[in-house]
């Protein structure tokens, strides 16, 4: 069984970073990815725009250049692919963390192909696996999905898309300009006010016109073979339906993180246990990177200020091995 002194579970942005530090530091360390290098990225939509500029998605220094201020999907993954290449990071790609268990002191992590034994631990999963499913009749139908990648597959369909958030209204979108009749289904009262600057008119001007259908203050009660039924200020509606983007949010994986001891708000946020100063869980060892310190709070960590965990973590680890030398 292979030992190290740091095991970084999650192959993204932070994770990455993690091994960086890692490896700047002397840090003897391996990161386990469960998909390909960036895998949360990898799965966003294939035309996504990040609301970052390239300068705050970069890592350890290292410049992100883009053809415009904002970058697209397909720069980041180039970006970040060419950080593991380049530099040499030892990271296990295609393999799955099944269980980590802790005794004497040391971490035991098995993966769906070895087992590994390390001083210290980093969780940076993120939240996008887990969706926030709506729990409706239906839901389970092949013609749901509550990830979207490209708008040509929805052209000539009847498109109903739930949130209001940045993916459910980019979706919409490029549904509509792609030749979809597109519902769009918002719990609330209003487009989502976090929707990126330079989208959200345009939604609001497509949703004006008629070109969108928008059911506000609306909720899903069934959906079927061919329509879907909502409820609405003005009382049950039924549409004609081909498709369902339930792009209603994602969330950690709340139950790994328990069974790891690590401790949970009662509230509906979820928090996890953590020291902001060390980035360390109640868990002696275990620290906490990324968007999966928020809990059910999702959009508080990106990329651009949780980048930061990495030197946070790495410094802590050298603090704790320095203390243990003297």
């Amino acid at each position: 069984m292979q030992t190290f002194d740091l095991v970084v579970v999650g192959g993204g942005p932070i994770g990455i970073a993690c091994g960086l530090e890692a490896k700047k530091k002397g840090i003897n360390y391996l990161i386990i990815e469960k998909g390909p290098i960036v895998n949360s990225l990898f799965n966003y939509p294939s035309n996504m725009q990040f609301f970052s500029s390239s300068e705050k998605l970069e890592i350890d220094d290292i410049p992100f250049i883009s053809k415009e201020a904002k970058p697209k999907r397909d720069e980041a993954l180039e970006y970040y692919r060419r950080i593991v290449t380049s530099n040499k990071l030892n990271i296990h790609l295609f393999e799955k963390v099944e269980s980590v268990n802790k005794s004497g002191g040391l971490f035991t992590i098995v993966s769906d192909k070895e087992t590994y034994s390390a001083k210290n631990l980093v969780l940076a999963t993120g939240f996008y696996d887990l969706p926030n499913n709506l729990n409706v009749p239906g839901e389970d139908l092949p013609k749901v999905s509550h990830y979207y990648n490209n708008p040509h597959f929805y052209a000539s369909q009847k498109l109903a898309v739930i949130g209001a958030s940045n993916s459910a209204i980019d979706a919409a979108l490029e549904c509509y300009r792609k030749g979809s009749e597109v519902s769009l289904i918002i719990r609330g009262p209003e487009v989502g006010k976090r929707v990126k600057y330079w989208v959200r008119p345009d939604i609001i001007n497509r949703i004006e016109e008629g070109s969108i259908k928008a059911y506000y203050n609306s909720t899903v009660k069934e959906i079927k073979e061919n329509e879907i039924i909502i409820a609405s200020p003005e009382g049950e509606t039924t549409l004609e339906n081909d498709f369902v983007l339930a792009l209603t949010g994602y969330m950690p994986n709340f139950e790994f993180l328990e069974k790891l001891g690590i401790e949970l708000s009662d509230d509906e946020k979820r928090l996890p246990n953590y020291n902001p100063d060390t980035m360390e869980s109640n868990v002696s060892g275990l620290y906490l990177a990324g968007v999966i310190c928020g809990g059910m709070e999702t959009h508080k960590w990106f990329i651009e200020n949780s980048r930061i965990h990495a030197k946070i973590i790495v410094k802590h680890i050298q603090r704790k091995e320095a203390a243990k030398r003297n």
